[in-house]
């Protein structure tokens, strides 16, 4: 893909149906169904849905991101802006002091002027090859108005929704056009360790489903002459101890139902983060047979084109939100 690729979001912005899909998204949060947890909560008034969000979003940090799929970070890094809160609540994650810590979430609230100038400022300053909002499912109108504000700023990298995977399709379709890059996690196809393990029935097919409309927009991956990523869908998954997330099946329906020429970037960079020492079978990192295990599920479904990890990826990429500006150094 040319180098000169530009995001559709420009030419939406241009022809105001930005303004109009904005409009739509903002409307739905008086009696919110941004997410498949459909709370019917008014966010305008208060933030007692399941992902304790409000209207104005709460963020971590917005940085240049180094730690991403090379293909994201590429030379300049990705520009990251981590979202706080979540809708579901994964006992190992790791990101736990920003997606469970209601109390640090609340007093993080920014307005989206500010947002919108620092993205710009990253894009500008530091060179980042993308914006990449991580955590965006229950903030999507948010995330759409931080893009909205930014474009007579200046923006014009492709954007990345860097997801949980339990996303809304209906909400999903109003990116058309918006998201660039799609970055979901696929991270059960067992509903019975979704429900346990993150408190959410029924992940496999809402995920699945998701990822179909992700890949229907955008397609494979598509990258520039320096092999930054432009376009498509890079499916994470990250490999849990004791096969509880059932990768190989993961990786089948990836290969069966969406494609065979899926990008996965299959990760062993699990921790027992958060609350994970409390369940047996997640107390401990995986093990190097485990990963091995699952990165020949890749050969065995013909999948070639996607990212590992070394195993010390763990020590890597355990981030500290609670350092001041940057929660990676």
């Amino acid at each position: 893909m040319s180098r000169n690729y530009r995001p559709g979001y420009l030419a939406l912005y241009k022809s105001g149906e930005l303004e109009e899909r904005l409009r739509m998204l903002e409307s739905r949060l008086e009696f919110c169904d941004i997410c498949p947890r459909e709370c019917g909560v008014n966010r305008f008034s208060g933030n007692n849905g399941y992902c304790n969000a409000g209207y104005l979003p709460s963020v971590s940090s917005i940085c240049d991101h180094h730690g991403e799929e090379p293909v994201l970070s590429g030379t300049n890094g990705s520009g990251t802006v981590f979202f706080c809160n979540c809708n579901l609540a994964c006992v190992f994650c790791q990101n736990y002091q920003i997606s469970q810590g209601r109390e640090y979430a609340a007093s993080r609230t920014m307005n989206f002027r500010e947002v919108a100038s620092r993205i710009v400022a990253l894009q500008n300053l530091k060179g980042v090859h993308n914006i990449n909002f991580v955590s965006p499912g229950h903030l999507v109108p948010q995330m759409v108005r931080i893009i909205y504000e930014a474009i007579p700023l200046g923006l014009n990298v492709p954007i990345v929704y860097n997801s949980n995977g339990y996303d809304s399709v209906g909400t999903l379709s109003q990116l058309e056009g918006i998201i660039s890059i799609y970055l979901p996690d696929f991270k059960y196809a067992d509903d019975e360790s979704s429900k346990i393990y993150s408190d959410v029935p029924g992940y496999r097919e809402q995920a699945l489903s998701a990822i179909k409309e992700m890949y229907r927009q955008v397609g494979d991956l598509q990258v520039d002459k320096k092999g930054t990523a432009q376009k498509g869908v890079i499916v994470r998954h990250l490999v849990l101890p004791n096969d509880l997330a059932e990768t190989r099946e993961v990786i089948r329906l990836l290969a069966n139902e969406v494609s065979p020429d899926i990008t996965i970037s299959l990760m062993a960079q699990y921790h027992p983060s958060y609350r994970a020492g409390e369940y047996p079978l997640l107390s401990r990192p995986v093990t190097f047979n485990e990963y091995s295990k699952a990165l020949g599920y890749l050969d065995q479904f013909k999948l070639s084109s996607g990212f590992s990890q070394q195993m010390n990826a763990p020590e890597y990429y355990l981030p500290d939100f609670y350092k001041k500006d940057h929660p990676f150094e």
